[in-house]
């Protein structure tokens, strides 16, 4: 996990630095051209249909050997700084608990608007976003094993390995998502986002509990709150262009 997170960091700093290396260079280009007159118009800007993957969900995967996952995600500008946006992915994590182990597996859609709160510079298109989403998934739960508690260790540990499986699951939630889309080259967009999360509703197993929902993440007996990350590589299709 320590390899992860240094991989994860690493991406999070070259956003950043894609960023605000843009908004430098843009800034002393600005600084420099002359004083337009007030009929010049500003550039169209791009309306269209922008899609990519989760490259967190792939990076994941290659180095945890107890998560696999692949996640499309898309948008779609439709009225001046409001998009349609959604991600659709497939995710399973076997959680390694002290008592029990417990495979979580399925498919997930998230849905919603995301609203750029970023006033680009002339002839950019970068995002700034916040954004809500609605999330459903449908997955299994298979209970690996699992230890009984006895209260004393004389006799050593009870452990059952007699897998227990439940299919047919489903869970609900809401989360609210806070993004950064960096235009790195044309059309090409680098991004990052953080989501907080909270569960809706959920099918649950009879005899245990769900550990871990794909597309939601890890769950706990104490709270419904869950906190989800994302970094994306993404294309954009222009459709047609409008005048700011």
């Amino acid at each position: 996990m320590r390899q992860l997170h240094t991989y994860l960091f690493f991406i999070s700093l070259l956003i950043t630095c894609c960023f605000y290396g843009q908004e430098e260079q843009n800034t002393k280009i600005k600084d420099t051209l002359p004083v337009k007159s007030n009929d010049t118009l500003p550039p169209a800007e791009k309306y269209g249909f922008r899609a990519g993957v989760d490259l967190g969900r792939i990076i994941r995967s290659a180095v945890d050997n107890k998560y696999s996952g692949f996640e499309i995600v898309g948008d779609y500008r439709f009225y001046k700084n409001f998009y349609i946006a959604a991600e659709v992915g497939n995710e399973s994590l076997v959680r390694d608990e002290e008592n029990i182990e417990v495979e979580g597996s399925g498919s997930y859609i998230r849905a919603g608007v995301d609203y750029n709160i970023y006033d680009n510079w002339y002839g950019m298109q970068n995002n700034i976003y916040v954004g809500v989403r609605y999330g459903f998934s449908t997955f299994d739960q298979t209970l690996n094993e699992y230890t009984i508690f006895t209260g004393t260790n004389y006799f050593g540990p009870n452990t059952i390995t007699d897998k227990i499986e439940a299919k047919d699951l489903n869970a609900s939630w809401a989360e609210l998502v806070l993004g950064i889309k960096v235009e790195l080259i044309r059309n090409l967009y680098l991004g990052a986002n953080v989501s907080l999360r909270t569960l809706i509703t959920e099918k649950e197993p009879d005899r245990f509990d769900n550990l871990y929902i794909p597309g939601f993440g890890r769950t706990n007996d104490f709270s419904s709150i869950g906190v989800g990350y994302g970094y994306s590589v993404s294309y954009l299709i222009p459709f047609f262009k409008k005048k700011k």
